[in-house]
């Protein structure tokens, strides 16, 4: 395994382990590593790209060539495992060499507190209660038939790429998206209907600072003659605002969603670098303005996304898209509470540190 191939392969991977090295001798934290993990060793990580060089190797070398990366990918989860073993110890022995006072009185009993995520949902839904609509609630394993096919998804649809699914069986699915309660509320009731949907959903998403592979979303959908995409702007405005305040920096981007058309993501600026898109980090060497991870340097960050339902759906339920028309929208509850309270990483909701939603109450 001589070729120019397969030695700019050898160089690539020499490269990709000086980096990773280096990057673990900096990490400070569990979490450190854990980024550093998922830069080099993830599904779009450095190794990934390495990997695709053995397409340009002749037939006979492929093999070869993937038993040297797999090997040095093995020596890489080794280095990780040993350096997430010593920042552990690090903090172990930190935390030992607190001192406690034991005749000191201790603190008065916490009574508990409401999640963040929850206590979004609740004014959520006090919000459009207050407008009339009706709160419901539906079941997280739903048919391919609803979750997909219902709301203009077909099996051959690109958009499916992007709500990657956890399928129990072929024709069951942990529902990407609480849309699939427009399906069933508008089956079940005719125009005009005006709901909205809390609850969880599930994507195949890889964890970092804004995914999670389970999370909150309200669903809203408001159906019936004359509806326009006025009566949309107006209701989600009015709802960031009464969550955020009334100078809420709110926006407006055209944008593509199959069950609804015109669509539009809907923003409001990032807690985490106040919408400038870069934060601040120092270290032992000074102070570097780095891309802000929260928004990955937009500045912003994405609440959800809605439009005028589709008439494809209405068809579908059995509604006169000449005679009625609806708007819906779909908002992540987890990025209403990070902007609400200036959490810049959205694993906080779920790593159960102590005291964590009672110093957000």
């Amino acid at each position: 395994m001589t070729t120019t191939g397969m030695n700019e392969l050898e160089a690539n991977l020499a490269s990709l382990t000086a980096r990773f090295r280096d990057a673990v001798s900096n990490a400070s934290d569990a979490r450190a590593l854990d980024d550093v993990r998922v830069a080099f060793l993830g599904r779009s990580g450095a190794v990934t790209e390495v990997r695709k060089g053995i397409g340009k190797l002749p037939p006979p070398e492929r093999p070869g060539a993937g038993k040297v990366i797999n090997e040095a990918v093995q020596a890489l989860e080794g280095e990780l495992t040993a350096a997430l073993a010593r920042v552990e110890r690090a903090a172990l022995n930190a935390s030992l060499e607190d001192t406690i006072d034991v005749t000191f009185p201790g603190p008065p009993a916490n009574t508990g507190a409401i999640h963040p995520v929850r206590r979004v949902a609740i004014d959520v839904a006090r919000y459009f209660t207050r407008h009339g609509f009706a709160v419901v609630l539906g079941p997280e394993i739903e048919t391919d038939a609803n979750n997909f096919d219902a709301l203009n998804i077909p099996p051959d649809h690109p958009a499916r790429e992007g709500l990657d699914s956890f399928y129990l069986r072929p024709d069951l699915v942990l529902r990407t998206h609480t849309s699939p309660m427009q399906v069933r509320s508008m089956r079940k009731h005719g125009p005009p209907i005006a709901i909205i949907v809390p609850g969880k959903a599930y994507r195949r998403d890889a964890i970092d600072a804004r995914h999670l592979y389970m999370f909150h979303q309200v669903e809203g959908l408001m159906v019936g003659r004359g509806i326009h995409f006025g009566h949309l702007k107006g209701m989600l405005v009015g709802m960031l605002r009464d969550l955020f305040g009334p100078s809420a920096d709110v926006r407006f981007r055209p944008s593509f969603f199959p069950f609804t058309e015109p669509s539009a993501e809907v923003d409001v600026k990032c807690p985490a670098c106040a919408g400038t898109g870069v934060v601040q980090l120092r270290d032992a060497n000074g102070s570097a303005e780095v891309q802000c991870r929260t928004c990955g340097g937009s500045g912003w960050i994405e609440i959800g996304g809605s439009g005028m339902v589709h008439p494809n759906v209405l068809r579908s339920v059995g509604y006169d898209p000449d005679a009625v028309t609806g708007w819906a929208f779909g908002c992540g509850l987890e990025r209403i509470a990070m902007k609400r309270h200036d959490i810049n990483d959205i694993r906080a909701f779920i790593e159960n540190a102590p005291g964590f939603a009672e110093g957000l109450a």
